[in-house]
């Protein structure tokens, strides 16, 4: 397995030889453009992971999984994914870390734990992938791409419970 990415490097030198293409200056070309896209999406990022850091430092993350508890609750949604359903759309790093928490205190194959499996795998950390997405190429109105993104994430989590009680309960 360890061959396969210097494999695939040499397939791509060799397929840029055989077509008769300055593979080095395409590999210059494409790294100065990654580096402007970088230098492009910088300032969002460095506002995105400010005003993440902001929310959990002050505790409203914390003031709206108290809100949502008792209403997911009563829907039959377990509490200990509450808090990862509500970071997971904000923070990747975050709601991953209280993922590992929840396989550490109830196991993997626990209700919780499977829960919040297939929504790590089936939501999407939307305001960071706006801010990439958008950032790269300098738009600044999103329209209703942000809400369309909740909405399936909210999907998602409803999804996760529902499959899980279905296919494990």
């Amino acid at each position: 397995m360890e061959i396969i990415v210097p494999l695939v490097a040499v397939v791509f030198i060799v397929f840029g030889l055989v077509k008769k293409v300055g593979v080095f200056d395409a590999f210059l070309s494409g790294a100065k453009e990654g580096l402007h896209t970088a230098y492009m999406i910088a300032p969002t990022l460095v506002g995105l992971i400010t005003a993440v850091t902001m929310l959990r430092a002050s505790g409203a993350i914390d003031m709206l999984t108290q809100l949502i508890t008792p209403v997911a609750e009563r829907l039959g949604f377990p509490a200990e994914i509450v808090p990862v359903a509500v970071l997971r759309p904000i923070s990747g790093g975050g709601s991953t870390a209280l993922l590992v928490g929840i396989l550490e205190k109830f196991g993997p194959d626990s209700f919780a734990g499977r829960i919040v499996s297939v929504m790590a795998g089936s939501t999407e950390t939307t305001f960071y992938a706006i801010a990439v997405y958008y950032g790269s190429v300098g738009i600044k109105k999103t329209r209703h791409t942000l809400l369309a993104g909740l909405c399936a994430d909210f999907t998602a989590v409803v999804f996760s419970v529902l499959t899980v009680r279905l296919f494990f309960t």
